[in-house]
């Protein structure tokens, strides 16, 4: 199968990259390095032993989505290109609709048009707000808090139904996954971002090689042994190998 992945030199997307080729499935990467860097390409080079075809764009530019499809034979779509920091999308709440929103729809409209029905989406733990319950389960409440959740949960629970009660011929998958860590057994890879963290564990590592001073901890009186949160995490290559499991 020949699969377009959005978002393919991040964090995520590059260890779908190479689950991807890994199973046997040919690969075009697009991405606009703007949590990301070129020097992933590189990386996945080495690790595959294959050169990628690879895009610079972005999601919201129809131009290049068009361009991408056309000759290509793309088969299915892989869709993480987005920003996804919580804090900032409180910030600036119209970036994360145009892009989160607004790109997928692009992206969706431009599948459309050159024949392309089999998405899977990265949505977000985030669609579920504050649990009520736990552990959460499909059915659990959707309740987005912030902008950030409230644009995937946009996408996730609205647009994408919507455009398979309109034409059944699509074939979408969402997964909602949560707090994603670890790195590509080579090491090659793994969670770099451009600007400050987002997630607790690139927090940890540059405070462990030098680039931060200290590790702040905040709260000591949740229901714990210890009075400090519990977090759940997913292995990055399980989370990977769950992707392209979803493709097939």
């Amino acid at each position: 199968m020949h699969v377009l992945l959005t978002g393919g030199t991040g964090y995520i997307g590059s260890h779908i990259a190479v689950a991807l080729v890994d199973a046997g499935h040919a690969v075009t990467l697009l991405d606009n390095f703007a949590n990301s860097k070129p020097a992933v390409l590189d990386r996945l080079r080495a690790i595959t032993g294959t050169e990628l075809d690879f895009v610079e764009a972005d999601v919201t530019d129809r131009g290049a989505l068009d361009a991408t499809f056309t000759g290509r034979g793309i088969e299915a779509v892989i869709h993480l290109a987005g920003p996804k920091s919580v804090a900032e999308s409180v910030a600036r709440p119209l970036h994360y609709y145009r892009v989160n929103v607004g790109g997928t729809a692009t992206l969706c409209e431009a599948m459309s048009d050159h024949g392309v029905r089999n998405l899977v989406f990265s949505s977000s733990a985030t669609v579920y707000g504050i649990p009520v319950e736990l552990p959460l389960t499909e059915a659990s409440p959707l309740d987005a808090i912030n902008p950030y959740g409230r644009s995937k949960l946009i996408v996730d629970a609205q647009l994408l139904p919507d455009i398979h009660a309109a034409d059944p011929a699509w074939n979408i998958l969402v997964l909602r996954y949560f707090n994603p860590v670890g790195a590509h057994s080579s090491g090659q890879i793994g969670e770099d971002p451009s600007g400050p963290p987002a997630n607790l564990v690139p927090f940890i590592t540059q405070v462990a090689v030098g680039r931060r001073l200290e590790l702040a901890v905040f709260g000591t009186d949740y229901d714990t042994r210890d009075g400090t949160a519990i977090r759940d995490y997913i292995h990055v290559v399980d989370l990977a190998e769950g992707h392209v499991a979803a493709v097939e």
